[in-house]
């Protein structure tokens, strides 16, 4: 029998917060753009039931779903800069207490340059 996801069932709270306000931002694309859910569905190449649940801002949707649906109303530029690791400054910042702060002498001279 396969496992539960449990992040499915009970994501975190902001998690739950941020996928219900981006369905409904996917669905006022939508409606704005006076498309029918079975017209979006086709254009992405997925059943209405897909396209509904991501309206809905449903955790078990697939993110290619979300991603799609984003590209259709050329609003993927969004989640390319979500992704964007330049713009990660909690994680640059970790990455830069990481960094040797010394260099430790070399053993003789070489030709590598």
């Amino acid at each position: 029998m396969a496992r539960t996801n449990k992040l499915l069932l009970a994501p975190p709270y902001p998690v739950e917060q941020t996928l219900k306000l981006l369905g409904e931002n996917l669905r006022t694309a939508r409606i704005r753009r006076n498309l029918t859910i079975e017209d979006v569905a086709e254009r992405i190449g997925t059943g209405p039931r897909p396209v509904m649940d991501a309206e809905k801002g449903k955790a078990s949707t697939g993110i290619v779903v979300y991603a799609a649906l984003l590209w259709l109303y050329d609003q993927l530029n969004q989640l390319e800069e979500v992704a964007d690791p330049f713009k990660d400054k909690e994680g640059l910042s970790l990455a830069r207490a990481r960094e040797r702060t010394r260099v430790r002498k070399s053993r003789g001279l070489t030709n590598d340059f």
